[in-house]
């Protein structure tokens, strides 16, 4: 009604306005008097003036009533006004703050996604959940670990406790449950039909990831502190007993669809099934021709080294659906598993898609082995792509002076990505089907930072990657003040959180953007509103760095991390 009022002429508005009787009586009469050639009046002259003021009155009233209805009823009084100054408030950076503030007043879980298996928010009827949004169980908790699949969902509470959720749980009790705890659980990770868990002293339980297989299966002996008073445990799970040596124990598990990777305090790597479905067949193991016909005696899910990597020292592990990488204290990488992507980084062939022998992966060809020495920093992997991280630093040329070099002993950091690209997952700009030679992600290459303290450049590195089957996360290590101050409380401090990049699949709106279309290269996401109907002001996603906030009535140091699972994403607050 009002944009059609604001379009109608100010002779239309003021007929709107119906003037009084008396005024169209004296508009009226004089043009019936003139017509007729008689008057009333002996002064025509006064007339005229009558006349005059009677349209001038009536075109100012119609003109009040036409800005009256268009909102502009201001300026029918005031001809001109000087725009008033907005002052804005310099210390509140609504914007770069929103996260910050939430995450200390009402820490929690962010989740979106695929919501078909009730993961992403089991209380929804929406079969995809299009951006960002607050996993009512987990407000005010801080997690040890959070992992979500398409299917089920699974998080370690802040007591040790594990929480499990989703369709593929419970057809019926789909709602988070506690169901293995008492065990001071530190980690998981999540197969296709079981979860494992690293406990904090360094044991390791599978139990199926079905409500109804954990009812029903074999039940494990457990022991008490009271003599004679042990007993069966309530649900079925199994311990896995790798072979550890004098004070070793494992200190870091990952996880794909039919194994599981185990590192352990003395950087050995362990493998073995886990999952009750299919026993791995590609390779990842790691065990040069083993398979379900040639395992040793015992349990299907006994624990196998890694012998080809004796001699080193692992300090990092990473796990796709189907093969497996370890990462050595001197910069190499190791492969193994299903390379029908070429996602370990080497020429795919039909006729050997796996390979069961770890091997080192070829980095140095791609850097001009004269100028530059590169060294592996970090790796990443999920589904079928893996992403790894190269510190590239410049050394002198053969024939080079030291004088002539400007940029001599500086580092770049660059990510590398290989494997399955269709989706966008290795966020190098390109679609593609299978990446079998490293590409590099230059988004996020050669990235770098002046640094105030040694009055230099410095490289920026990514603090973290979070590889789901289609779609990735990438933090950056690029924790900023303005005040040059660094502080724990983030409510004394003028820190900004670390910036996270998005892509690759995003079918079921993985990415958050509240859009279906994929991307290919790394891009931002908006930080969730908390209150949809009292839009706040728009702001990057960040995550927080740790710090100090309140749970409870407690203090509690934590931080923010990113999960991308097969179709689901996550953030949650971390102890």
């Amino acid at each position: 009604m009002l944009a059609t009022r604001a379009r109608q002429s100010t002779a239309q508005a003021a007929r709107q306005l119906r003037p009084s009787t008396l005024t169209r009586r004296t508009l009226n009469a004089p043009c019936r008097r003139l017509a007729s050639g008689k008057s009333r009046s002996s002064n025509p002259a006064g007339n005229w003036i009558g006349i005059s003021l009677g349209v001038a009155v009536t075109g100012t009233a119609g003109f009040l009533g036409y800005s009256y209805l268009t909102g502009d009823w201001k300026e029918a009084w005031i001809e001109s006004q000087t725009p008033k100054k907005e002052i804005i408030d310099v210390n509140d950076l609504r914007a770069q703050f929103i996260q910050e503030k939430r995450s200390l007043r009402t820490p929690g879980v962010y989740t979106w996604g695929s919501n078909e298996f009730k993961v992403a928010d089991p209380g929804s009827k929406d079969a995809d959940v299009k951006t960002p949004r607050r996993f009512r169980y987990f407000n005010k908790q801080v997690l040890r670990d959070f992992k979500v699949d398409e299917k089920s969902g699974a998080a370690i509470t802040e007591n040790g406790d594990l929480v499990q959720w989703g369709k593929g749980f419970s057809e019926t009790e789909f709602k988070p449950t506690k169901t293995l705890t008492g065990k001071n659980l530190a980690s998981l990770a999540m197969s296709e039909s079981r979860i494992i868990a690293l406990s904090s002293d360094g044991s390791v339980y599978s139990l199926p990831i079905s409500k109804s297989e954990q009812a029903s299966g074999p039940k494990a002996r457990e022991g008490s502190w009271v003599p004679f008073w042990g007993g069966n445990s309530t649900l079925s799970y199994r311990i896995l007993k790798p072979k550890l040596g004098l004070g070793e124990k494992v200190t870091t598990i990952r996880g794909g669809q039919e194994h599981v990777v185990m590192l352990t305090s003395s950087g050995r790597v362990l493998t073995a099934a886990s999952s009750t479905e299919n026993y791995p067949t590609l390779g990842q193991l790691g065990v040069p021709g083993l398979t379900w016909s040639t395992r040793p005696s015992g349990p299907a899910d006994a624990c196998h080294e890694v012998t080809s990597l004796k001699g080193s020292k692992v300090t990092q592990i990473a796990s796709g659906d189907y093969h497996a990488l370890a990462l050595t204290n001197d910069g190499r990488l190791f492969a193994w598993g299903d390379n029908s992507f070429g996602q370990l980084g080497v020429e795919f062939i039909p006729e050997e898609p796996s390979r069961d022998t770890p091997f080192v992966v070829p980095v140095e060809k791609y850097y001009r082995k004269q100028f530059y020495a590169p060294t592996i920093t970090s790796v990443a992997a999920g589904g079928a792509t893996t992403f790894f991280n190269v510190d590239s630093k410049r050394i002198l040329g053969r024939d080079e002076e030291a004088s002539n070099v400007r940029d001599l002993g500086s580092v770049t950091a660059d990510t590398w990505s290989c494997g399955r690209g269709i989706w966008g997952t290795l966020g190098t700009g390109r679609w593609i089907h299978i990446q079998d030679s490293l590409s590099k992600v230059k988004d996020l290459s050669g990235l770098g930072e002046y640094d105030e303290k040694t009055n230099q450049m410095t490289p920026i590195h990514l603090r973290n990657m979070s590889v789901g089957t289609t779609h990735v996360a990438a933090v950056l290590d690029n924790k900023t003040s303005i005040n040059g101050k660094n502080k724990n409380s983030l409510d004394k401090s003028s820190d900004f959180g670390y910036e996270v990049f998005w892509w690759g699949g995003n079918e079921h709106f993985q990415l958050g953007t509240g859009k279906r279309s994929n991307q290919c290269r790394p891009s931002y996401i908006k930080a969730p509103s908390e209150y949809p109907k009292k839009p706040e002001p728009e702001a990057r996603l960040q995550l927080m760095p740790r710090h100090k906030g309140r749970v409870d009535k407690r203090t509690v140091t934590m931080e923010q991390r990113v999960e991308c699972g097969r179709n689901v994403s996550a953030i949650y607050s971390a102890v």
